[in-house]
């Protein structure tokens, strides 16, 4: 088994199918000169820029200048830093990002940027994501500020809205990528996205914590404002964005919880940056923000964040329950529950899944739920009343297992409108919500995607036109010119000879800096 077949199968089911094979051989030739030239500058230009860790860090995780890294290669050195590193095509929902990051594991986008992107491409790919990503991991703080960031976005709560943009993103970049998509087709692409930006009906959680990790993780810088030095993932690997990001013309500002509240603009450079003092740092940010998560306040700010998210999220009740289901209405209560609950009665519209510590308790449930809250005991079978400290009075009939038939409710005097079958649960308080299913793996399993590989099939289509855009005669020129590299057997009269066939390709650039390095290599 290899290490990257060892990476997969300790991963749950729910996360495998986002997982692609790398297919090494489908780079070509210009492929290996697109990273070689991009690692060639970087390494130049980061040398004296980026955090100290950067040069050994590549080294550490198994990352060259000469080839684009293998991931089994990278996965055993990965391994000897507790983190692993898995292929996927593409964007990726959040919530799975999130949570292989969690689990110390790196999704790496295993396509690789045109020539045309050479200096930055908004799509990951394999640049991004391992020379981006993991030189910093080999600092074993920051490798644990990325875990926990990971999990801090995993249980933040998420929009419809989100998910709407997710996929506009997603699609633009497919589009941008595809040789053969039309300017109707780009324009098309970047209106759906404008659109989904301004469906959104105020800035949630999720959205969030990617502004923070987008300010740390992606675009951070470290140090002092006057000297700092580069960290995050997206400025290590942007020819571009590395040599802008540390001149007068970016403002810096020192790394606070504001950065969460702060936009970002994918498609041009960052005008201003966020400087962390130093990884210590990171970790007082993200506390700061962590706090004002309904994972962490839970109460009725929990409940009103999952009401207007209007998706699947869960709540854990105090007796370590977690009840997954989409909260569709909060009842205020005559009187305080618990510290920061005032509401009586929460709806939920089912399917409804119960588990605890993350694993699923039986089949989830299909219609109507309802959460109460106060003391009280639901008896398992037969006819109950209960008087709870909210005001509200209940009596039904118990079926078992918490269904309950002919349910009745009053609150303070007036009568409440019940569901006559429905799921209730009981509890003394609500200490969390948090984003998406307890249980993922379960969740999946019931009413996850039937399609295992339908998330990259945009991605993977973009891919096969790429390589079939590129002339088979001009594929053969940079495959000589790589041979020529690899066995360090160069005839100068030959590049003469690709050179003068390489005059029938103009708009490709990165051929003639391929000869050009040849030539002062062989001189």
């Amino acid at each position: 088994m290899t290490p990257t077949e060892r990476t997969l199968a300790r991963l749950p089911a729910h996360l495998r199918r986002y997982v692609v094979g790398q297919d090494y051989e489908a780079y070509t030739p210009r492929d290996q000169a697109v990273w070689r030239h991009i690692l060639c500058q970087l390494r130049s230009h980061l040398r004296d820029k980026a955090h100290p860790v950067y040069l050994e860090g590549l080294e550490a995780t198994g990352i060259g200048v000469e080839r684009i890294p293998s991931l089994d290669e990278m996965n055993e050195k990965l391994a000897k830093l507790g983190w692993a590193a898995v292929g996927v095509r593409g964007f990726i929902p959040p919530a799975v990002f999130t949570e292989l990051q969690a689990l110390g594991v790196l999704a790496i986008a295993a396509d690789i940027r045109t020539h045309e992107h050479i200096q930055y491409t908004p799509a990951p790919d394999i640049v991004h994501e391992s020379a981006g990503h993991a030189p910093i991991i080999a600092n074993a703080r920051y490798a644990e500020y990325l875990k926990r960031c990971g999990l801090v976005g995993f249980k933040a709560i998420a929009t419809v809205e989100d998910e709407a943009v997710f996929q506009a993103i997603r699609n633009l970049s497919v589009v941008k990528e595809d040789p053969t998509a039309t300017q109707e087709e780009i324009e098309h692409a970047q209106a759906r996205l404008e659109a989904a930006n301004q469906s959104r009906r105020y800035v949630s959680e999720s959205t969030r914590a990617s502004r923070l990790y987008w300010w740390t993780a992606e675009y951070g810088l470290v140090g002092s404002l006057e000297r700092p030095r580069i960290y995050g993932a997206g400025l290590l690997s942007s020819i571009g964005e590395a040599k802008h990001c540390l001149t007068d013309a970016v403002k810096k500002v020192p790394l606070s919880i504001q950065c969460a509240d702060t936009e970002y603009d994918i498609t041009r450079m960052q005008p201003q940056l966020f400087v962390a003092r130093d990884f210590e740092h990171l970790f007082e940010v993200l506390a700061d923000f962590e706090a004002t998560l309904a994972w962490k306040r839970g109460g009725d700010y929990g409940l009103k964040e999952a009401i207007n998210a209007r998706t699947v999220n869960h709540l854990v009740l105090s007796d370590g329950r977690e009840i997954t289901a989409r909260v569709v209405e909060a009842l205020p209560g005559a009187r305080p529950v618990a510290e920061g609950l005032s509401s009586a009665l929460v709806r939920l519209e089912g399917p409804v899944m119960v588990s605890r510590a993350g694993k699923a308790e039986g089949k989830p449930w299909p219609g109507l739920a309802l959460v109460a809250f106060g003391a009280g005991q639901l008896p398992d079978k037969g006819n109950f009343k209960l008087e709870l400290a909210s005001g509200l009075k209940l009596q039904g009939f118990a079926v078992g297992g918490g269904e309950v038939l002919n349910l009745r409710g009053e609150l303070d005097g007036r009568v409440v409108e019940m569901p006559s079958v429905a799921q209730l649960f009981l509890s003394q308080g609500l200490p969390s919500v948090a984003g998406g299913p307890a249980d993922p793996g379960a969740w999946d399993r019931w009413f996850g995607e039937l399609n295992a590989f339908a998330e990259g099939e945009g991605e993977a289509k973009a891919r096969a036109k790429k390589a079939m855009a590129l002339h088979p005669s001009l594929a053969a020129l940079y495959r000589e010119v790589r041979t020529m590299r690899e066995s360090k057997s160069v005839k100068p009269e030959r590049l003469e000879q690709i050179a003068r066939a390489a005059t029938d390709f103009q708009d490709d650039w990165l051929l003639k800096v391929e000869l050009e390095e040849l030539k002062k290599a062989r001189a």
